[in-house]
């Protein structure tokens, strides 16, 4: 215990020794934190609070192009425009000045779209009253939307549905206007107009979460995570480089000789390294809650999680640790590790979920994020935070971890004999 307890002690040394590599270990994820929750915060509050500028071609100017102009003009999420720097816009007009992004959406209504749908009304309403099957084919009025290029696919398909709700109420509010006045020219009692009670149908949006879990997930509940996971897996290229730096400067060589058992050496790192995971973690999580409402965020939401967030830290600590160890083994230059520990990390947090959704991931890429480390972690987190589960849930996830950890140390030994074996 004696030399572990200075093994521990010397690897403290490298780590403090390094105090830019130390700071960056911690500023730089939490700034990741920061910046990527506040950016996806206010892209959520940006679809809801600011209006999205839209610039309308009212061709009909007769009562379907008013509906389609009023409801828009009243929906709350469209800044409407009718002209550009104070002129009727045209439609080649429209068309450029949308392509140039001075508008995100364009649309045209064209002429005499009232006129198409009140003839196709009287055509129905006559075969009603004359008992004649009427065709159901009949003109239809084509509404053009423009959409600027740079649009998302997944924000377009927002605005398109919007506007798609709009345009499906305005066409049954005056479908039921044109039909009562052709019903009345009919028939010797004037029948009132056709109205029907909005939102009859009520759509109840909920998550789908145990009773007594309380969390509304949100972007800090899905970001403090995810890049905690980044963090501590970054601390693979530390530990990597500082078993390079060892070998390297004869020191590993001589601890060797003192004797000191190749599990008391690594032992030492585990620990250390453990320790600033944890801390790591820690910094991150107590931004989330009390930094994070000071900047207008969301705050982060544990509950009474704590253990098992020290669980599933732990176990991560541990599968960082273990690739590192791993890494540092088998590298030949601290550069090689360095850039092969740093782009691998990249890699697992790219399939793993910590920038793009696992379930928005083609189907291939879904079985490969499974094989992640990252992703056992995230899992993990998202289990406590967000679904409110507790620790057999987390079993999977902190068994895969350890298993990870197990695997990479035992291969680390049994490389590290057949070097010396092969010295």
């Amino acid at each position: 215990m004696n030399g572990l307890r200075w093994l521990i002690y010397k690897d403290g040394l490298l780590l403090l020794r390094d105090k830019a590599g130390l700071c960056m270990m911690f500023l730089m994820p939490m700034l990741l934190a920061l910046i990527m929750t506040y950016l996806q915060d206010s892209t959520f509050n940006a679809i809801h609070e600011t209006r999205i500028p839209l610039l309308l071609l009212n061709a009909d100017k007769d009562s379907l192009g008013m509906a389609i102009e009023r409801q828009i003009g009243a929906s709350g999420i469209f800044s409407v425009a009718t002209g550009i720097d104070g002129q009727p816009a045209e439609r080649d007009a429209l068309i450029k000045a949308v392509g140039r992004g001075d508008f995100m959406m364009g649309i045209i209504i064209p002429e005499n779209a009232t006129n198409h749908i009140r003839k196709n009304v009287k055509r129905y309403v006559a075969g009603a009253f004359s008992g004649k099957n009427i065709s159901l084919k009949s003109d239809s009025v084509q509404v053009e939307i423009f959409i600027d290029p740079v649009t998302k696919n997944s924000f377009r398909s927002t605005l398109i549905s919007t506007l798609r709700e709009y345009a499906v109420r305005t066409e049954s509010d005056f479908l039921f206007r044109e039909i009562t006045a052709e019903v009345n020219k009919h028939s010797p009692l004037p029948a009132p107009d056709i109205r029907l009670a909005r939102n009859k149908v009520i759509l109840k949006e909920q998550y789908a979460m145990p009773d007594k879990a309380k969390t509304i997930p949100n972007s800090t509940q899905h970001n403090i995570p995810a890049w905690g996971m980044f963090a501590v897996f970054f601390i693979a290229v530390s530990l990597s480089g500082n078993l390079i730096r060892e070998r390297g400067d004869g020191s590993f060589t001589r601890l060797r000789t003192m004797p000191c058992p190749y599990y008391l050496y690594m032992s030492a790192k585990v620990i250390i390294y453990s320790l600033v995971c944890l801390l790591q973690l820690a910094a991150i999580f107590l931004m989330g809650l009390f930094l994070f409402p000071l900047l207008g965020l969301p705050a982060l939401t544990i509950g009474n999680g704590w253990l098992s967030l020290l669980g599933v830290g732990l176990c991560s600590a541990l599968a960082a640790i273990g690739y590192g160890t791993i890494i540092g083994q088998i590298a030949s230059s601290h550069q090689q590790a360095a850039v092969f520990a740093s782009v691998s990390v990249v890699i697992m947090a790219a399939i793993g979920g910590i920038w793009i959704p696992v379930f928005v991931m083609p189907l291939p890429m879904q079985w490969l994020s499974a094989c992640s480390p990252l992703n056992w972690g995230l899992e993990g987190f998202y289990d406590i935070l967000i679904r409110g589960g507790n620790w057999r849930a987390l079993l999977p996830e902190c068994a895969a971890s350890s298993a990870f950890f197990i695997l990479c140390a035992i291969a680390a030994v049994v490389y590290d004999k057949k070097k010396r074996i092969d010295i």
